[in-house]
């Protein structure tokens, strides 16, 4: 016990003295602090992403920018929000219906209107996913035609909600199923979409098996002083070294198991 209490007092002085918090993981913003891309460009960006897309045939892709600089980025980790590109019939301003992408997100709360340790689903455009980026590549993933074919009908039933954990974590576990963040919800995605389930229980018993989750870099002051620093590093569904999902590990998944076509970097032009 007077170990514990000299950690926690020597943690304490850490956080007096204006220690930075720790790097989150995952920040599932909807948008970033501070534009790192001009509307035009941003604009660009996502018309570039979308042609890419389309040259591969991806009806279904999953995406990932870097919400943050990556000066700022913990290690191993180059994206911090991934979402799910679906290509289908939009509805343009105008009234026009047109072919397009349609971007599938979870994102936080902004502290006013929710509270940032809870998420909620949005639908938006590649336009929006490209103005939150503060760097100038997107990590992406193809699923195979098939699984393309299994994600869009998870997308489409009611099962994408169902999956939807609003207790939200930038470091949330992988299948703990207490919290989520935007990767470990598109995880569970792929996950329901690969298996055929609509059971989280269930899913989170076969990722445990089957999925490497990311390590995120953490000690004593993250455990216990973070979510007084900030509410979205919440902890408490974390039973060892802190691990959650992200391009990395989500992408080897998907590759080792078969149902990625293609995984790349893009850059924009």
């Amino acid at each position: 016990m007077s170990r514990r209490l000299a950690g926690v007092a020597a943690a304490l002085a850490l956080v007096a003295a204006g220690a930075p918090a720790p790097a989150a993981a995952q920040d599932s913003s909807a948008a970033a602090a501070a534009a790192h891309l001009s509307p035009a460009e941003a604009g660009g960006f996502g018309k570039q992403i979308e042609r890419a897309l389309a040259s591969r045939g991806a009806r279904v892709a999953l995406v990932f920018r870097a919400g943050r600089p990556r000066a700022d980025m913990p290690e191993g980790f180059a994206y911090t929000h991934g979402a799910l590109w679906v290509h289908r019939q939009v509805q343009a301003a105008d009234g026009r219906t047109l072919d397009g992408y349609a971007v599938y997100n979870l994102y936080h709360g902004d502290g006013v209107s929710r509270p940032r340790s809870t998420s909620y689903l949005a639908q938006d455009w590649p336009t929006d996913f490209t103005a939150g980026a503060q760097a100038d590549d997107v990590g992406v993933i193809v699923p195979t035609p098939e699984m393309q074919r299994r994600l869009l009908a998870v997308i489409d039933s009611p099962t994408y909600a169902a999956l939807h954990n609003p207790s939200y974590s930038l470091v949330a576990h992988p299948w703990a199923g207490e919290r989520q963040n935007c990767n470990t919800f598109l995880l569970a995605v792929v996950a329901a979409a690969a298996w055929d389930s609509a059971e989280p229980r269930q899913i989170n018993a076969n990722l445990r098996t089957h999925f490497r989750p990311s390590p995120v870099k953490a000690g004593l002051l993250m455990r216990i002083f973070a979510p007084m620093v900030d509410e979205r590093l919440a902890v408490d569904d974390q039973d060892g070294p802190i691990v959650t999902a992200g391009y990395e590990s989500i992408r080897d998944f998907m590759i080792e198991h078969r149902l990625a076509a293609e995984a790349l970097v893009l850059e924009r032009a």
